[in-house]
């Protein structure tokens, strides 16, 4: 008897794009083999999106509509197919420029390291309040120590993370500084990935 695939479902009912993209596409990177992803969505272009997210994966897709405002599409991974890489998917259809958010340091500003940290726990919550966050928040040197355990801004990247928002963290930056077991949201990086959402960032955000 054929083994059934392994499953996630990923509700991405009422997110703009390119939230739903991104949450299939993280569901994807968790799969780590093949397996399937079904994705729901209330409209027909985050629908389209999906189907060409698959299709640049070279994944099958289908879609169908349960529902008026309601549709599933199911994204499969076939066996020894390549994992998604880092580097987004652009939405056809996304009116926003892709923005970019760079925190290179655990604080904001120069002066007062008290003054600073707090400004930048203000920040990044001011940041997770917002209605359009960014695609990704990239975290390297002093930076990455704010996405690991301990950090007095990790509700709010943890947040951002549920909304859709992509945190990477730069892997020899927690080495530095021995973080490295200890991240607690998002996902290790290089900087070869750093610099490529850097330059193809429509706008960058440093605090």
């Amino acid at each position: 008897m054929k083994e059934s695939l392994h499953m996630i479902q990923v509700n991405a009912m009422g997110d703009a794009c390119p939230i739903p993209v991104v949450k299939t596409k993280k569901a994807l990177q968790e799969l780590k083999g093949p397996g399937a992803v079904e994705t729901l969505v209330d409209n027909e272009t985050a629908v389209q999106n999906l189907l060409k997210l698959a299709a640049s994966l070279h994944y099958t897709a289908v879609s169908k509509q349960l529902e008026p405002g309601r549709y599933a599409v199911t994204v499969t991974v076939p066996e020894n197919a390549p994992a998604p890489a880092q580097e987004a998917f652009v939405c056809d259809s996304c009116q926003t420029p892709r923005l970019v958010a760079v925190i290179s340091s655990d604080r904001m500003g120069g002066g007062d390291d008290t003054l600073g940290a707090a400004l930048m726990k203000a920040f990044l919550f001011a940041l997770s309040q917002q209605e359009r966050l960014p695609q990704t928040i990239l975290f390297y040197n002093g930076g990455a120590k704010l996405t690991c355990q301990g950090s007095p801004s990790l509700e709010d990247l943890q947040g951002m993370a549920a909304r859709g928002v992509e945190i990477l963290t730069c892997g020899t930056c927690l080495n530095h500084y021995g973080l490295k077991e200890q991240l607690a949201v998002g996902e290790v990086t290089n900087m070869y990935v750093i610099v490529e959402k850097m330059a193809a960032a429509d706008r960058i955000l440093r605090p």
